[in-house]
């Protein structure tokens, strides 16, 4: 592995670093008050929990990472719960067991 330096202000030479710092502050860290670095690592920690498992992604087309990979999305027949992400800035739906 080689490490490569990035010239300053060449936002188009790590696209995707760029992508998810943008994604994170537009729909985490701007709209909280941040306390301290330890409450920004629980908060950044617990957003990417939550982009990495359940948030839609353009890539997939708009399927989550740790959902299965098939063509047609199932409409849920019974309950559906909804939880709190970052004291309800976010919120995850899925199947009630």
């Amino acid at each position: 592995m080689q490490v490569l330096k990035v010239l300053p202000r060449a936002p188009r030479a790590n696209a995707f670093a760029e992508r998810w710092v943008r994604t994170a502050r537009t729909e985490c860290t701007d709209r909280l008050l941040i306390f301290g670095e330890r409450h920004l690592r629980t908060v950044l920690d617990e957003y990417a929990d939550h982009y990495n498992r359940h948030r839609a992604h353009r890539s997939l087309d708009l399927r989550a990472p740790t959902k299965d990979d098939s063509d047609v999305i199932p409409l849920p027949l019974g309950r559906i719960e909804r939880r709190h992400v970052l004291g309800g800035l976010i919120n995850e739906y899925q199947r009630a067991g």
